[in-house]
């Protein structure tokens, strides 16, 4: 469509961003946050970490049994990995996970004095920590947006239809963006496109007569 093409070249893109960021705001304001439970930096990396590949809730209902075990990075550390698997058994590649979350718990504690680093490039040398996982962590736990975009499913598939990217990785999708949105935006955008993308505008179907952006979205079927 021509107005892709027009955003790709950056053809009135900010004016479009803009408009996009402004509605997602009105109308999804509540869910600027991440929905998996958590009380501290501890139980908000613990979560972050267990969370690819499956839901909020799937993770949240076994953390929730997992956070009254251990309570420490130290606990983390030193937990018996066949305990620790069985206790997150209930996730997909749980058994992978569960060998990660111990080594990135080992790894806070003897190279970053079981603080979390706040440079993202530190982050991801801890084990099972990707780029999505560490700005996220970023985001939610210490307020800082600046380097990067946290990209999901649902932002992939929202950025794609609302025509911000032509790529398909999570990578040159962050990149995209991250030229393209404001960085005082930085901040809200996963959350908004991961609202949209769980209301109306799924991976498998599209409902654009209920979304909020069908009138500017090139997508739109509405």
């Amino acid at each position: 469509m021509q107005i892709i093409h027009d955003i790709l070249k950056g053809k009135d893109t900010e004016a479009y961003v803009s408009k996009i960021i402004n509605r997602l705001m009105d109308r999804y304001s509540d869910r600027l946050h991440t929905e998996l439970a958590h009380r501290n930096m501890t139980e908000l990396f613990v979560a972050v970490l267990l969370s690819p590949q499956c839901s909020d809730r799937q993770v949240n209902v076994v953390t929730k049994d997992l956070f009254r075990k251990y309570k420490t990075f130290d606990d983390y550390a030193n937990a018996d990995l066949r305990k620790l698997t069985k206790d997150v058994s209930g996730l997909n590649y749980y058994r992978t996970k569960a060998r990660n979350l111990r080594s990135a718990a080992r790894m806070i504690v003897d190279k970053f004095n079981g603080d979390v680093p706040t440079a993202i490039n530190q982050i991801m040398e801890l084990h099972g920590v990707g780029r999505k996982v560490a700005n996220v962590i970023l985001n939610e736990g210490f307020g800082i947006s600046e380097q990067g975009i946290a990209i999901d499913t649902h932002c992939i598939t929202v950025s794609q239809r609302l025509g911000l990217t032509r790529h398909k990785t999570a990578d040159k999708i962050e990149i995209d963006l991250m030229k393209r949105v404001p960085k005082k935006d930085w901040k809200v955008v996963s959350n908004l496109f991961i609202a949209l993308g769980r209301d109306t505008c799924t991976a498998r179907k599209k409902f654009c007569g209920r979304c909020i952006l069908k009138d500017i979205c090139p997508s739109s079927e509405a």
